[in-house]
């Protein structure tokens, strides 16, 4: 016996052959370096039979082509494989030609709500508002870019050292961001923030602890009496699944445009326009932003406007809009709490560019704002509504606010943030807006909590 036969696989022995596959589960480098030798035939053959903007979409005729280069490849490889590991092998082959490769089985957990690509060896995940990180890799920076274009290309769009961080999207709206070299040290960045396939209504949001029953009735009023409601809080905490949730109470009959970044919001309603926010092209031209978008919006005739964020010189004409006679606006803002959303409104306005005095564009926003919700994502990870505040107009200089429900966190047991929901006992100076409207929300829904009366 020579040296040879006694030699194992894992040796370096460039006379060495990797024999065939034993009719066991693939695993380590063996199923790997299978892998890449399959899609690499498939890969060339595909791109011979099929034209390259073909390979875009999971059409079903290029699928059955790939399907049939699959069969013929494993049979010329001669690889002994069981039906589950060909199904899963020419998964994964789909997946890497027509999908987002490795981050194709991530995209398809529902319970992984955001995915963070590190470079090529660090994949993180979040599930129930916890990071945790993937056994999930990439090959090399040129097998994420290979992704990115993948990503970008239907959209019009590009990512290169020229042009190194783009927004994106998703077909099913999860919203996306590429940074790569040079500006990131670690190699090509992608973060992806899934769009739900399911929205969550406010009985499955009530379920989950995001606010209470009573809490809900109170939105509800607040969105069918025409009230503009901003939705502020940090980056995660939730702003768009709420935004959602208190669209779904605009009545049917009305029109309601909606103005995003990336579409992200899914009303339910009929007659809904929806408006997107453009980059510039390759040449540097073509840009439409978000305060042209709420401009043009005036001119179509709205019942509701919905921006899905303000972050810069549009808060101007959302407040114009909402002090024109466009009441039952809806819009998001980041903000650490709901005074803090006021002093951000204010900063943004001043982006704009108009020199305005502070007093006025304080005016401008105690006469446009009328509630505001606040979101934060507690330890734990849950996402709730932890302050809801009454924009009650101005004393001097000084926009008057009052918290009418909020969260009171009374400890942590085993992980998990203790608390209740609990009014303020202070009742809504539009409360008789509300009744004016036919719409009456019972007395007590305002009044303390036990606990809290406790604590007084």
């Amino acid at each position: 016996m020579t040296m040879l036969n006694t030699r194992r696989p894992t040796d370096p022995d460039p006379r060495f052959k990797p024999a065939r596959l034993p009719n066991e589960r693939m695993n380590g480098n063996t199923a790997s370096n299978s892998f890449l030798t399959i899609r690499d035939r498939i890969q060339q053959r595909l791109l011979a039979e099929v034209s390259p903007s073909a390979t875009q979409g999971d059409s079903t005729e290029v699928r059955r082509v790939v399907e049939r280069l699959f069969a013929e490849t494993v049979a010329e490889l001669g690889l002994p494989l069981s039906r589950s590991e060909r199904t899963e092998l020419f998964d994964q082959v789909v997946a890497d030609i027509l999908g987002l490769g490795p981050l194709e089985t991530l995209l398809q957990d529902e319970s992984i709500t955001e995915v963070l690509v590190n470079g090529p060896g660090n994949i993180f995940v979040e599930r129930g508002g916890k990071l945790e990180q993937s056994d999930v890799k990439f090959r090399d920076n040129e097998d994420v870019m290979r992704i990115v274009e993948r990503i970008v290309a239907p959209l019009g769009r590009r990512v290169d050292e020229s042009s190194p961080l783009v927004d994106a999207r998703l077909p099913d709206g999860s919203r996306v961001n590429v940074i790569i070299p040079p500006l990131s040290l670690i190699g090509p960045c992608i973060s992806i923030r899934k769009f739900p396939k399911h929205k969550l209504t406010p009985e499955e949001l009530i379920k989950k602890g995001a606010f209470t029953p009573g809490i809900a009735e109170f939105l509800k009023a607040c969105v069918k009496a025409r009230l503009n409601v901003v939705v502020s809080g940090g980056t995660g905490t939730g702003k768009t699944t709420i935004l959602n949730a208190l669209s779904s109470f605009i009545p049917d009959g009305e029109r309601i445009v909606t103005i995003e970044d990336a579409a992200e919001l899914r009303l339910q309603q009929i007659h809904v326009v929806r408006l997107e926010a453009r980059p510039a092209n390759i040449e540097g031209k073509g840009q439409i932003t978000i305060r042209q978008l709420v401009i043009n919006s005036l001119r179509m005739r709205p019942d509701r406007i919905v921006v899905g964020e303000v972050r810069g010189g549009e808060a101007l004409d959302m407040l114009q809009a909402m002090n024109t006679g466009h009441d039952g606006s809806l819009t998001t803002v980041h903000s650490n709490n709901a005074r803090d959303t006021l002093h951000r409104v204010e900063t943004m306005v001043l982006m704009a560019g108009m020199d305005l005095p502070l007093r006025a564009i304080r005016e401008q926003i105690a006469s446009a704002f009328d509630v505001i919700v606040h979101l934060a994502r507690l330890a734990d990870g849950a996402r709730k509504v932890v302050q809801i505040s009454e924009v009650q107009g101005m004393e001097g200089d000084v926009i008057v606010m009052q918290d009418i429900f909020q969260f009171v966190q009374t400890g942590v047991d085993n992980g998990k943030v203790q608390g209740y929901f609990t009014p303020t006992g202070v009742r809504p100076k539009f409360y008789d807006q509300l009744e004016a409207a036919g719409l009456y929300i019972q007395p007590s829904t305002f009044m303390p909590s036990e606990p809290m009366r406790t604590r007084r």
